[in-house]
């Protein structure tokens, strides 16, 4: 009984993690573009002066920089919530590639709903190439989860023979 309340509290925590990754997604997503053009502009600068003390002699773009960073933004925050979104999906039973294909959709029209969003935020635009960097990013994501799976598997696997022996 006690294990399986455990198991429901981990699993409410982390459908729990998921909504709130979204609703970061979508406070982020309802800033108007000055205001979101300024926080990637601080974002900016911080990678800008850490290139500096790290190679003085490199030089680039600003507008590069900047584009190189908005655009990781949303491969990292579409990468995480496929992370999130598979890991609830196998704690509340999942298994396989139906897990994984169910925590990709659910990433990839969340960010379909996203694109469409901005749509109605002023100075803000949905851009298909957007959705499709975003579904990379919970591609990716979903990849990473599933090989440090399996390889935590392998060794709790190996662990357990070896205390047999």
């Amino acid at each position: 009984m006690r294990f399986q309340i455990q198991k429901k509290v981990v699993e409410v925590v982390s459908w729990g993690l998921v909504v709130g990754w979204m609703g970061l997604i979508f406070y982020l997503s309802a800033q108007p573009g000055e205001q979101s053009a300024d926080l990637s502009g601080g974002i900016t600068e911080l990678v800008n002066e850490i290139v500096e003390q790290v190679a003085p002699a490199a030089e680039f773009k600003m507008d590069e920089v900047s584009f190189f960073v908005r655009k990781n933004a949303h491969l990292f925050a579409y990468m995480l919530l496929a992370v999130l979104t598979l890991n609830a999906v196998r704690r509340s039973g999942g298994h396989g590639f139906k897990s994984m294909g169910a925590a990709f959709i659910l990433s990839v029209l969340y960010a379909i709903s996203d694109e469409v969003h901005q749509l109605f935020v002023p100075g803000r635009s949905g851009q298909v190439s957007d959705v499709l960097l975003d579904s990379t990013g919970a591609l990716v994501g979903i990849v990473l989860y599933a090989v440090i799976s399996r390889g935590l598997a392998r060794k709790r696997q190996t662990e357990e023979a070896n205390k047999k022996v």
